[in-house]
């Protein structure tokens, strides 16, 4: 009797399993992104749609509904084709040559230089500074009596000398080469990470094929590299149609729209000239512009990639 009950008493208790409750559980945790997005970012685009059909000063109670007519205003106005253009133009040559400077140099740092460290920070020190504190140093640097005249004059070539800001040849590549100087250490702190996950035995073996420095990095480093390219496309396409603060900083979108770029035209159509319908539609061909473009170019590295 007493073995039974001491059996008994043994044998654990039965459980009863619980499922975890579906539903709601994770909501209070997707609820701050949900109304941000939502209720910020969505919201402000569905606002900014509404508005470019209007014809409005944003200050006036009324404004007159035009419909489509903002959007039509645009395929006469030369200056948002002009700044189209500048916007393309300089996201090739900004995003080619970034690539470039920044792929050499991650290599160069991969190959064992010295002092490795302190060219990492000198590398990257312009990715951090503010462009409205660098601003005045390149209007001084392009200046007539700047820096870079001084400079030229000091080699023998003071025949090209000119003020760089200020004619409509030189401004759009001026403007270029002080975004690529800015931004060229994120490309190579980036490059610098995906050489850093290629795997020893690529690199060993390529070396026991007995092929060189540059056959390596084309046909092994450069390949691996492929995600950080495309997702470097994407950023710089999407950086350049959002560009501001260099062009406005420096050269206010001149000489004679010179160096006009979507971000500029928006800002001096909406704020300084009170077009807040005409601002808004050009805001929204710039969105539709970055969505298609990131798709274009995800798709190609699709494309690529499965060929």
């Amino acid at each position: 009797m007493s073995s039974t009950v001491r059996r008994r008493r043994a044998e654990p208790a039965p459980t009863t399993k619980r499922h975890p409750v579906r539903g709601l559980n994770g909501l209070p945790w997707m609820l701050p992104a949900f109304v941000f997005v939502v209720g910020l970012i969505y919201y402000s685009v569905g606002y900014t749609v509404y508005i470019s059909g209007l014809d409005w000063d944003g200050l006036s109670v009324k404004a007159k509904a035009v419909g489509l007519g903002n959007y039509t205003k645009m395929l006469g106005d030369p200056v948002f084709w002009a700044s189209l253009e500048h916007t393309a133009v300089f996201w090739v040559v900004t995003f080619a040559v970034q690539t470039l400077l920044g792929f050499c140099l991650a290599a160069i740092m991969h190959s064992g230089a010295k002092l490795p460290t302190l060219h990492k920070v000198l590398i990257f020190i312009p990715t951090v500074l503010a462009p409205a504190t660098m601003a005045p140093v390149f209007r001084l640097f392009f200046d007539h009596d700047g820096m870079l005249n001084q400079i030229l004059t000091a080699i023998g070539l003071g025949g090209i000398t000119q003020s760089w800001l200020a004619n409509e040849t030189t401004a759009l590549p001026a403007v270029m080469l002080i975004t690529i100087w800015q931004w060229t250490g994120l490309w190579f702190i980036l490059y610098y990470a995906a050489m850093s996950q290629i795997e020893p035995e690529l690199l060993e073996a390529a070396r026991l094929d007995r092929a060189g420095n540059l056959r390596t990095l084309w046909y092994v480093v450069w390949p691996s590299c492929r995600g950080t390219t495309v997702s470097l496309a994407m950023l710089s396409f999407i950086g350049a149609l959002k560009t501001f603060d260099v062009p406005y900083l420096v050269t206010t979108g001149g000489p004679y729209h010179s160096t006009e770029f979507l971000g500029t035209y928006i800002y001096r159509i909406g704020i300084r000239q009170a077009h807040i319908g005409y601002a808004a539609a050009i805001s929204i061909v710039l969105l539709v512009l970055a969505v298609v473009g990131a798709i274009v170019i995800g798709r190609a590295n699709r494309t690529q990639r499965e060929n």
